[in-house]
């Protein structure tokens, strides 16, 4: 896909038992450290040259899968728990036996189902920006941008739709050169599912028992954030066992240096003392 300039990278296809199709890229060298990254919501498989470079040079190798309805097959109905199954079938099909995760935003609650439910493979995890569980007290009223999904798709698909349009004209405005619009752009032309399923998903119970990790965890905040309260972060941190708490100078999307100092400590697959 061409946009504007922008050349979407490569997507891979892998077909699950089930006869879903799962879509995802891969960056970075193929001798690089393997990690499975989670896109926030919304999002997609599709990385921004900027992120792509940060990838390469930190020595990764970073499959980004799109959640299912973002390109992948639609899943109605989901749990956040389910990411974990289709990873481990990702895994299985590059050849990884271990490797790390990280999630941004609404990817976060995904990587974490990873590192809690498949303790065997995902040997580090790391969240940036990433919001709580609904157990989280005055959870609905602590993210006034997600929508309320007690009033079903239809109203999420109307309310999403213009946001959509809204992401767009503020992107097409401040950042119109760096290839962040133009892969937004590619991944709302794929349509509002997977956002829509991510907010029903992510605002319900997760299906999973974040006291179960065993593997590193870092949570990390920007120092800026407030689209994602610090209230998410400490609740995360205090339900997490082995989290540690990480900042980065920068709102809620990280720069280039705040991203390539979170890319180093994936790769050193430990805490790092900052």
């Amino acid at each position: 896909m061409v946009l504007m300039g922008w050349i979407a990278p490569k997507t891979h296809e892998l077909v699950t038992p089930d006869g879903r199709v799962l879509q995802y890229c891969l960056y970075g060298p193929e001798s690089g450290v393997p990690v499975i990254a989670q896109h926030g919501t919304p999002g997609g498989r599709w990385e921004r040259p900027d992120v792509v470079a940060a990838i390469e040079d930190s020595g990764l190798r970073m499959l980004l899968v799109g959640r299912p309805g973002y390109g992948s097959t639609r899943q109605p109905g989901r749990a956040v728990a389910d990411i974990a199954g289709d990873v481990r079938l990702l895994a299985d099909e590059v050849g990884w036996a271990e490797f790390a995760v990280t999630g941004f935003s609404g990817g976060g609650p995904h990587a974490l189902a990873c590192a809690a439910l498949l303790p065997d493979r995902v040997n580090y995890c790391s969240t940036v920006a990433s919001i709580a569980s609904p157990d989280l007290p005055g959870f609905d009223k602590s993210l006034d941008w997600v929508p309320d999904t007690r009033r079903g798709e239809p109203f999420l698909r109307g309310q999403l739709g213009q946001r959509a349009t809204e992401i767009l004209g503020d992107l097409r405005t401040a950042v119109p050169d760096n290839g962040r619009y133009e892969r937004m752009r590619a991944a709302c032309l794929e349509g509002l599912d997977g956002w829509i399923d991510d907010d029903l998903a992510l605002t319900q119970p997760w299906g999973l028992d974040l006291q179960t990790i065993t593997a590193p965890v870092e949570i990390w905040h920007g120092s800026t954030d407030d689209n994602t309260t610090i209230d998410h972060t400490q609740w995360l941190l205090a339900n997490v066992p082995t989290a540690a708490a990480r900042k980065y100078d920068g709102d809620h999307d990280p720069g280039d240096a705040a991203q390539r100092k979170i890319f180093q400590a994936i790769g050193a697959g430990r805490p790092l003392p900052w």
